[in-house]
């Protein structure tokens, strides 16, 4: 990108629904780390709205990681972004990379404005341009010496192969990503028999650059896959929850009893999956799939939960910590 286009990112502010967007964050619990840790000085628009830059937003990104992990905010909120990046061992891998960074074109407004907000050099990429999608690939620059073309679909399917490999000729790149997440088994095979490099949308982007690196090279990158260790442990015992609900009897909103429900729901699934009898490896790794899916969900959820005990007075466990 040319100066002048980093300059304008660097000015970009988000509010609060963006910013925790972008992040992997429910909003409310953003505005409930900021009530009580005072996580960013972010500015104030006219309104008084929280606006928020793109450091800020990536340092966001950093704590959801961590919290997802099991470290406690209370103790992260005091760290600055070095200090996160080190915790998740991302400052030696960020320096590697920095030292050849791979020329990408992308495809997909999400994935640009990820990239953005995180920092392409500190990625190890080089946007040398990008378009809003696919159907707007004719906008992506031509000569630009870009290696690989980056494209995020989040619903792939065979129509958009032609338009993948227009996109693929029209800018001469010498290979290409594909990112998806929700996918047929048979337009993956299809795509990879083009030589495309086909992944699910990562949530960690420090991993785009292993991609493209991987999709020049010709090898399929043995990515670090997320397992039930990295979702937080449950932060409400099936008491702790039983006591919210009673709690709740008083009020006429019947929120915290249907959110109780979810979360039992939810949580007896996650651990049904974690040891259901399984068949042979195929069946194993889905299962595990099923697993992580339930303990993300129920972790959002439980941030709900907080949320609605916060507001309604209702008891949170003893101990508890944000």
């Amino acid at each position: 990108m040319t100066d002048s286009v980093k300059t304008g990112q660097e000015r970009i502010m988000y509010r609060t629904g963006a910013a925790a967007r972008l992040a992997g964050l429910p909003v409310e619990t953003l505005r409930v780390w900021e009530r009580r840790y005072s996580l960013s000085d972010a500015q104030r628009s006219e309104r008084g709205q929280r606006l928020y830059s793109a450091e800020q937003v990536a340092r966001l990104g950093l704590l959801k990681q961590l919290v997802d992990q099991g470290h406690s905010i209370g103790v992260l909120a005091g760290l600055n972004r070095d200090q996160l990046q080190s915790m998740l061992g991302l400052d030696g891998q960020s320096r590697a990379i920095q030292a050849a960074p791979v020329r990408v074109l992308l495809v997909g407004a999400m994935l640009a404005r990820r990239v953005a907000v995180m920092g392409q050099h500190s990625l190890g990429l080089d946007v040398r341009g990008h378009s809003a999608g696919l159907a707007m690939a004719e906008e992506l620059p031509r000569n630009t010496g870009a290696d690989v073309l980056v494209i995020e679909q989040s619903e792939l399917d065979e129509r958009v192969m032609p338009a993948i490999a227009t996109a693929r000729e029209a800018t001469g790149v010498a290979a290409v990503v594909v990112l998806y997440r929700f996918c047929s088994s048979a337009t993956i095979r299809t795509l990879r028999a083009q030589g495309c490099l086909v992944a699910r949308i990562p949530a960690d982007l420090n991993e785009l650059a292993l991609l493209c690196q991987s999709a020049l090279t010709g090898h399929r990158p043995a990515l670090q896959e997320p397992a039930a260790a990295a979702v937080a442990p449950p932060r409400f015992a099936d008491e702790d929850l039983a006591n919210i609900a009673a709690a709740g009897n008083r009020l006429t909103c019947e929120c915290p009893r249907h959110l109780t429900e979810l979360l039992l729901m939810v949580g007896s699934f996650e651990r049904y999956s974690q040891h259901c009898a399984s068949r042979n490896p195929q069946d194993a790794a889905l299962h595990a799939e099923l697993a992580l899916a339930s303990g993300r969900a129920r972790v959002v959820l439980e941030a709900a939960m907080e949320r609605l005990a916060i507001e309604e007075g209702l008891p949170l466990p003893k101990g508890w910590a944000a």
